[in-house]
């Protein structure tokens, strides 16, 4: 059964002020430009829930009828492709929204790749929310650019770099991720497996494997421990996704 649906006895799904402090979505997300009686609002129709790694938020071709926010955690969404096997289509970090779409049904599974706390609004309820505040109709379309943006930079990476250059450019879209959340970090976490990085890139999991040894071998890069990377020289892994490094 998904958590959203299971009978709850009492209000600890509804979300309270210090839920919507600490939510990613008030630094990054949708409700970055909300004020607090617009967030009251919002928390007296959202509903949320902790869901373990592993989780599925959503399948593909299920009924497109809700719309989520990753409070804390991280995700990613897949394809069914005609032959059977999943592709990766992306990863979603703490105050993304998942589920929006104009279609009937989810075009993607989401998967939690953490421990991961959600809000859930219902469709129709965040439509209404979109047009009494107009900021928040404009921070969506805002979300929507940025989203159309990163798909455009995804077909360019997969499509005209090098290998490595791939995996530079996936690296730094986490340091990217990080920077719109808050102050930067040394140490970035890295949730997604190798296998889940090559397929969204378009490699084999050899070749990530190859490239990251080779960053750490050029003293670029450092894992400190699993799921974990530190990028040591920015300048060489920028150099090296726009195609201007002697190591590309």
């Amino acid at each position: 059964m998904n958590p959203f649906d299971a009978p709850h006895p009492t209000n600890e799904l509804k979300a309270t002020a210090p839920v919507c402090d600490r939510c990613g979505s008030r630094v990054a997300g949708l409700c970055q430009p909300l004020d607090i009686a617009a967030l009251d609002e919002i928390s007296s129709e959202s509903q949320q829930t902790s869901m373990p790694a592993h989780s599925m938020v959503f399948r593909e071709g299920d009924p497109a009828g809700k719309v989520f926010t990753l409070i804390e955690g991280f995700a990613k969404l897949t394809r069914l492709l005609p032959d059977g096997k999943q592709q990766v289509v992306g990863f979603r970090f703490a105050g993304d929204v998942i589920g929006y779409t104009t279609l009937p049904s989810y075009p993607f599974d989401a998967e939690l790749l953490t421990d991961s706390r959600l809000c859930r609004l219902e469709r129709g309820q965040l439509d209404g929310l979109l047009r009494r505040y107009p900021k928040l109709e404009r921070r969506m379309l805002d979300l929507c650019v940025q989203e159309l943006t990163a798909t455009q930079e995804q077909l360019v990476t997969v499509g005209r770099r090098s290998a490595e250059a791939r995996v530079a450019a996936f690296l730094l879209s986490l340091v990217e991720a990080s920077r719109r959340r808050g102050p930067p970090r040394t140490v970035l976490e890295m949730p997604m497996t190798r296998a889940d990085i090559a397929d969204f890139l378009g490699l084999t999991l050899e070749t990530v494997s190859r490239s990251l040894t080779a960053f750490r071998k050029r003293g670029w890069i450092r894992e400190p421990v699993h799921h974990r990377v530190e990028l040591i020289n920015l300048p060489a892994l920028s150099a090296l996704a726009e195609g201007t490094s002697d190591n590309g």
